[in-house]
């Protein structure tokens, strides 16, 4: 087993008798129904649909305090407490940013129980493992206590690519992107079965419509890694770009109807001079024109 703290993490906190119908109105994950120990991936959108931030969300137990965590971006800490305040009004809950005191670790290939902090299992995807809501100091204590060997959060970063899971701010932007288009229908943060949320009625059109064109995909690439960022083209058209890469894979966010064009054309996929191949998780239920499957 591998544990690795997440640098790139931080955490709110909710708590009040308001806070899970509070929650439950904005983000687009049931929280109605969240029992304690248990996560949900979901985002707070816009109200044109687009992602001001996605997070996971866990429930604590009544006995440690109850209350709900937000393992977030770190870097949109202060957005996000300031935007859940806009809407708070008169809502009894209270939110504050815990980043400063608290880290997030991630812990995979493998499963344990550790006695320290906050645990719960990544809800997009069994393969990503367990997180866990510790102050930072106590990660070595922890993966111990995991019987997990530390490593640096690089490590984790390859599994995640190598999965195809997307990650905000630099596999897509924030503020720019859809839920379907950064594939958290396909990963189980939303929910189109609940009731209303900031942004629902742009996210359930592109379900139902099946408008989604542009998807965050893994791809696979031999030599040199693309820089995030880096346009993709076949010929002169241009069909996306670039975002993380580790090890041979990397993801990016592209227009699948050009990549069916381009397919068809028999033109390749370039970044920066770099051949790019797409591959299909097992998770995706999205046609990917051309696809290798993920194992090969």
């Amino acid at each position: 087993m591998k544990a690795a703290l997440l640098p790139d993490r931080g955490v709110v906190k909710l708590v009040g008798d308001g806070a899970r119908n509070f929650l439950h109105g904005l983000v687009t994950a049931d929280m109605l129904n969240l029992a304690a120990g248990t996560a949900r991936f979901c985002a707070l959108l816009t109200p044109q649909g687009k992602i001001i931030a996605d997070f996971i969300v866990t429930a604590a137990p009544a006995k440690d305090g109850g209350g709900f965590f937000l393992d977030i971006p770190r870097t949109l800490g202060t957005v996000l407490v300031d935007k859940l305040n806009l809407y708070r009004l008169r809502a009894k809950v209270i939110i504050e940013d815990l980043s400063e005191i608290l880290g997030v670790m991630a812990a995979w290939e493998g499963s344990g129980a550790a006695g320290y902090g906050l645990c719960y299992g990544d809800p997009r995807l069994p393969e990503l493992g367990m997180r866990i809501m510790l102050p930072p100091h106590l990660a070595p204590t922890a993966a111990a206590d995991l019987g997990a060997a530390l490593v640096e959060s690089s490590e984790y970063e390859a599994h995640r690519i190598a999965l195809g899971v997307p990650r905000g701010g630099v596999d897509f932007r924030y503020g720019d992107a859809f839920p379907h288009e950064t594939d958290m229908d396909q990963l189980g943060g939303v929910d189109f079965g609940k009731g209303c949320y900031v942004g629902q009625e742009v996210v359930s059109r592109m379900e139902h419509r099946g408008t989604a064109r542009t998807r965050a995909v893994p791809v696979r690439y031999d030599g040199a890694a693309p820089k995030p960022g880096t346009a993709i083209v076949a010929g002169d058209r241009e069909l996306g770009t670039m975002g993380s890469t580790a090890a041979g894979r990397g993801l990016a966010l592209v227009r699948l109807d050009r990549v069916t064009d381009a397919v068809s054309r028999g033109d390749p996929l370039l970044a920066g001079g770099v051949p790019l191949h797409l591959v299909k998780p097992d998770w995706a239920r999205f046609a990917i024109p051309n696809d290798t499957k993920a194992a090969e």
